[in-house]
């Protein structure tokens, strides 16, 4: 297993433009409504070895985007996300190990709702190439987990029957996120 990041150490700056926050979640039981968040920062702090290596991301929740307006606007109300009253949602490792060649896992605290629970990342490092537009190193990583929504206060549903409500519990997350590293 990986002992630390193939990239060179130090503070590298996160780049929105190839990055994304995406999630689905089951709609009726039937199908996965996918969605994103279009204002993400995030930082990678890359130490001597995993121990010392640090990932933080912030989210602005009013940002928001199911491409369907309506159901945007709903879920930034207070049945849901309660966006105006808390409008970020964080996540900062505690930990970073290695979990295979190429891939980690990222242990940390995730925040949505003024609720704070334990997460864990399964993380790809999908690789490091000098870009042709700026000659700088840019790394790439592709990251995974599954949040239990309600978990974070987010239990708003209709029932639509016995067994069946209108929204999953389940959040399924994906992270890609692109760095350009540190000046030398």
């Amino acid at each position: 297993m990986p002992n630390e990041l193939p990239i060179a150490k130090g503070s590298w700056t996160f780049d929105p433009d190839h990055s994304s926050v995406a999630f689905k979640v089951r709609h009726f039981g039937l199908t996965n409504v996918h969605g994103r968040f279009n204002d993400v920062v995030a930082s990678l702090d890359v130490g001597d070895d995993l121990a010392s290596t640090q990932v933080t991301a912030t989210i602005a929740m009013a940002s928001i985007n199911t491409n369907q307006a309506d159901r945007d606007e709903h879920l930034r109300g207070t049945d849901l996300f309660s966006a105006e009253l808390q409008p970020t949602m964080t996540f900062a490792s505690t930990v970073v190990r290695g979990a295979g060649e190429s891939h980690y896992e990222a242990d940390g605290t995730l925040t949505v709702n003024g609720i704070t629970k334990p997460i864990t990342l399964g993380v790809e490092f999908t690789g490091a190439v000098v870009h042709p537009g700026d000659g700088k190193l840019h790394a790439g990583f592709s990251a995974k987990a599954r949040v239990q929504r309600d978990e974070f206060g987010v239990d708003f549903n209709l029932p639509l029957g016995v067994e069946a409500v209108a929204l999953g519990k389940r959040i399924d997350v994906e992270i890609e996120a692109q760095f350009t590293a540190p000046d030398a």
